[in-house]
C-alpha cells in the first residue's frame, strides 16, 4: 500500500521529474530482482560437458571416463539446492537426468549392477522433474539393458515398453531406442512374435528420424547403435543371416577406438557360428577378443556375454580343447 500510495501522490502532478524518479525505481528494482533469477553463469557449461561426455568413452578406460563425469554431476548440486527460476530449474534437472543416466551406463559396462540400476533411478526422477518425457523415455530404455545384458530379459521388456509408452509414437531417438531394445528384449524371452513387431517398429521409426538424432552419441540413435541392438536381437531369434548382417554395418561404422562395442559384436558373430554348428570357430573367437582386451574391459559386460555363450554349449562338450580355453579364460 505504501509504494501505491506513493506512486499516486507523484504523479498525481502529471509525469513530474519526482514521478519519473519514482517510475524508475520501481523498475531498476524488477531489474535487480530478474537478473537475479536468471540461470547460473555456469549452467551452460555444464550443459556444453554433458553434450561431450555423451560421445562416449572415445579409447578412455571407462572408469577414468566415470571420475570426470561423476565430478562434473556433482557440480549440478549447489543449483538444486538454491532457489531457483523454473526455466532454470528445468535445465538443471535436464542435465542432472543426463549425467546420472550416462554414469549409470558406465556403471552398468563395469559390471556394477546394482549401482547401475540406483543411478538409472536417479536419472529417472530428475528426467520426471524436468519435464522431458524423451529424456525420461531414453532413461527407461537404457536402464532396461542391464536386465537384458544380466539375465532378466521379462523385467527388461516391462521397462522397454514403459519407455515405448513414455516416447509416444512421434520419431524420436528415445522411442528408436525403445522398440530396438523390446526387441532384444523379447527374444531373450522367447517371445519371437512381439521381438519381430518391436524390430519392425523400431526399423520403421529408425528410417523416419532427422539428422540430428541420428548423431553417433549416447544420447541419440545413431546407424551404427542401431545395427548393434539389432545384431543382439535377431542372434538370440537365431536370424543368423540378418544378424550377420547387421553385425557387419555395425562394425563398419564404429571407430577403431570402440572396444567394448567391436567386442560385443564379435560375440554375436561367434553366437551366430556356435548355431550355425561350428561350437569349435566360436570359442575360438571368444578367446582372441577377450585376451586381447585392454583390462579395464575384461569385466563386466564384456565378459557376462561370453560367459552366456559358454553357459550355451551341451556340458557333454565342455572337455573339448576349444571349449575348455574358452571355460579357463573366462575364470582366469
Amino acid at each position: 500500500m505504501n509504494r501505491r500510495q506513493v506512486l499516486r501522490g507523484a504523479l498525481a502532478a502529471g509525469l513530474t521529474t519526482t514521478a519519473l524518479t519514482a517510475l524508475t525505481e520501481t523498475r531498476q528494482s524488477l531489474d535487480l530482482a530478474l537478473a537475479a533469477d536468471t540461470a547460473p553463469a555456469d549452467l551452460s557449461d555444464l550443459e556444453a560437458a554433458a553434450e561431450a561426455y555423451g560421445y562416449g568413452y572415445h579409447g578412455q578406460a571407462p572408469t577414468r571416463f566415470l571420475a570426470d563425469l561423476v565430478s562434473d554431476f556433482a557440480e549440478l548440486q549447489p543449483h538444486l539446492d538454491s532457489p531457483q527460476p523454473v526455466a532454470a530449474r528445468i535445465r538443471v534437472c535436464r542435465t542432472a537426468g543426463q549425467m546420472a543416466g550416462m554414469i549409470a551406463i558406465v556403471l552398468h559396462d563395469l559390471g556394477t549392477r546394482k549401482e547401475a540400476r540406483k543411478w538409472f533411478a536417479t536419472a529417472s526422477r530428475a528426467a520426471q522433474e524436468s519435464g522431458d518425457r524423451q529424456l525420461h523415455a531414453w532413461v527407461l530404455a537404457r536402464e532396461a539393458m542391464v536386465p537384458i545384458n544380466y539375465g532378466a530379459p521379462h523385467a527388461a521388456a516391462l521397462l522397454a515398453e514403459q519407455a515405448r509408452q513414455a516416447a509416444g509414437t512421434r520419431p524420436t531417438a528415445a522411442a528408436t531406442l525403445a522398440a530396438a531394445v523390446a526387441a532384444r528384449a523379447y527374444a531373450l524371452s522367447h517371445q519371437p512374435d512381439r521381438a519381430r513387431e518391436a524390430l519392425t517398429a523400431a526399423d520403421t521409426l529408425m528410417e523416419r528420424l532427422d539428422a540430428g538424432a541420428r548423431a553417433d552419441t549416447w544420447l541419440t540413435h545413431s546407424e551404427q547403435k542401431h545395427h548393434v541392438h539389432l545384431s543382439h536381437a535377431l542372434t538370440a531369434l537365431g536370424d543368423t543371416r540378418r544378424a550377420r548382417e547387421s553385425q557387419q554395418r555395425a562394425l563398419e561404422l564404429s571407430a577403431p577406438t570402440s572396444t567394448m562395442t567391436r567386442s560385443l559384436l564379435t560375440i554375436d558373430a561367434a553366437t551366430c557360428t556356435h548355431r550355425e554348428g561350428d561350437t569349435e570357430e566360436a570359442c575360438r573367437r571368444i578367446v582372441s577378443v577377450l585376451t586381447g582386451l585392454p583390462d579395464a574391459y575384461r569385466s563386466g559386460l564384456v565378459r557376462h556375454r561370453a560367459t552366456d555363450l559358454y553357459h550355451s554349449i551341451p556340458v557333454r562338450r565342455h572337455e573339448e580343447p576349444a571349449v575348455r580355453e574358452l571355460h579357463d579364460v573366462l575364470a582366469s
